[in-house]
């Protein structure tokens, strides 16, 4: 059985979903209930393919034979938030941080997306704070917190983590975006000559790869500003 699901696992990393698809099918109908087996089908279908509607049940299948299986239950409730049912996906990822689950990194972070999703802020906003307390020098973790914290109304909160993410970033690896967010927070916080700055900055940044709406975006918050 081992040496089956380390072929099925080199069919996927190769680029051969359709036939690791099938020989995991198989194993499953010929086992089904063997937890491993019926991990296999539901990570093969929901991370390889892509399915997270079709990866849902096999993954239930899993949590009735071993419902204190942790793994099991991370995936189940990344594959419901990835359906939209943010309730659901974040009883799963509670149980799991009560639960004291390794990846607590993970967990912060995709329970506070779906916590954001559901508009509860407020702890959303306490969930980016615990995944930085895993990963601090992290600049898409600050700006993430800084999105939540801004829409809460903690303006200067919400800068001081975009200052933090671009004091990190150097050269080329300053990213405009980041540039961009913090010039329109300085604008809300009346700071015209810094926001100025930052807007004049991201242009001087941008990069191949950028989003395509971020220069005008950047020309515009500078044109504004000479707005009487």
């Amino acid at each position: 059985m081992a040496e089956q699901l380390r072929q099925v696992d080199r069919l996927r990393r190769t680029g051969r979903y359709t036939s690791a698809l099938a020989q995991v099918r198989a194993l499953a109908e010929a086992h089904p209930r063997l937890g491993i087996v019926l991990m296999e089908l539901a990570m093969t279908l929901g991370i390889w393919g892509g399915a997270p509607a079709e990866a849902l049940p096999w993954f239930e299948r899993v949590l009735e034979l071993a419902p204190g299986h942790r793994t099991t239950r991370l995936h189940r409730a990344l594959c419901l938030a990835r359906l939209g049912r943010h309730a659901e996906a974040v009883a799963d990822f509670d149980a799991l941080v009560d639960g004291g689950y390794r990846k607590a990194l993970v967990l912060h972070m995709k329970r506070a997306e779906s916590l954001e999703a559901l508009g509860q802020d407020a702890r959303a906003e306490q969930d980016w704070t615990l995944a930085l307390a895993e990963d601090q020098d992290n600049p898409w973790l600050l700006q993430q917190r800084a999105a939540v914290r801004a829409r809460m109304g903690m303006h200067a909160e919400a800068l001081e983590d975009l200052s933090a993410a671009l004091a990190l970033q150097q050269g080329a690896d300053i990213d405009p975006e980041l540039l961009h967010e913090r010039g329109l927070l300085r604008v809300r916080l009346g700071d015209v000559g810094g926001a100025r700055a930052d807007f004049q900055a991201g242009l001087a940044a941008l990069r191949r790869g950028d989003p395509d709406w971020l220069p005008d975006a950047l020309r515009s918050a500078v044109q504004a500003l000479d707005v009487p």
